[in-house]
């Protein structure tokens, strides 16, 4: 067969996507590729006239010394005795505007395929190497083909920092230790500590504020007096209050036996 596909790319793209078998699988059209095998393999769905074949099989591509690229593979079919070979040249061609890939070599198939006529087997050879080709141009590339293709950056020496130069650092005199007799005079000053009596008196009068506070109202305790330490003291007792206590209590015991004798002697005459 002889078949020519043009493609608005440069012929370096092609070449490669040509060289990375993860992205030649990808161009093959309706490949469903499976798990644990090399990059292109697997199953292939092709429609021919109104029948429908599944192949299996495997395709390898391989640069030649001339600059074009072998594309060999082999197949079977999945229902079927039927097997399918391939041997063609893929040669790239540049040319206004893109690359002209022209596609030479033969095929031989066998099985079902070979009772199909063959008009309906060439248009779809045709179709599959046309959408190859289109693919193969479209394909992204693969980390593995960008890290082969960014160039090495040279490594600049580092510069040295430039040295800067400091001030030297102005000495501080130690400051003076204080005398013995100056520690000992602050120590006297500060105030002693209070007491654990103290502290006891606190604690306890404080607890029976709370005490007296708990079930009480807002009220009561605004216009409560004072208890403890800040409770009034009542007014001391005057002189005159005593004397009014001398001789107002024999007076009191008098009146009260001449009410005893009275009482007596009216019972009697009655």
């Amino acid at each position: 067969m002889e078949h020519e596909v043009f493609v608005p790319v440069q012929a370096e793209r092609l070449r490669e996507a040509l060289a990375d078998p993860v992205r030649v699988a990808r161009a093959v059209p309706g490949l469903q590729q499976d798990a644990g095998t090399p990059p292109v393999s697997g199953r292939l769905k092709v429609r021919v006239g109104g029948h429908t074949i599944t192949y299996r099989g495997t395709v390898r591509v391989t640069a030649r010394d001339d600059g074009s690229y072998a594309v060999e593979g082999d197949a079977t079919e999945a229902r079927g005795p039927g097997t399918v070979k391939l041997a063609l040249v893929l040669t790239l061609t540049p040319s206004d505007g893109g690359t002209t890939v022209t596609i030479t070599g033969t095929t031989t198939a066998d099985g079902r395929v070979a009772d199909l006529p063959p008009d309906a087997v060439s248009a779809t050879t045709g179709r599959l190497l046309n959408r190859f080709v289109e693919n193969l141009a479209e394909a992204p590339e693969t980390p593995q083909g960008l890290a082969e293709r960014e160039p090495e950056r040279e490594t600049e020496p580092e510069k040295p920092e430039p040295e800067i130069e400091r001030e030297p650092e102005a000495e501080v005199e130690p400051a003076p230790e204080a005398e013995p007799s100056a520690l000992f005079e602050e120590e006297e000053q500060a105030p002693p500590a209070p007491s654990r009596a103290n502290r006891e008196d606190a604690v306890a009068e404080a607890a029976h504020a709370r005490r007296t506070m708990i079930g009480r109202s807002a009220e009561e305790v605004d216009h409560a007096p004072p208890r403890g330490r800040y409770a009034p003291v009542p007014a001391p007792e005057t002189a005159d209050a005593r004397a009014t206590l001398r001789w107002a209590a024999p007076a009191a015991a008098v009146a009260l036996a001449s009410a005893i004798a009275v009482t007596r002697a009216l019972r009697k005459r009655r």
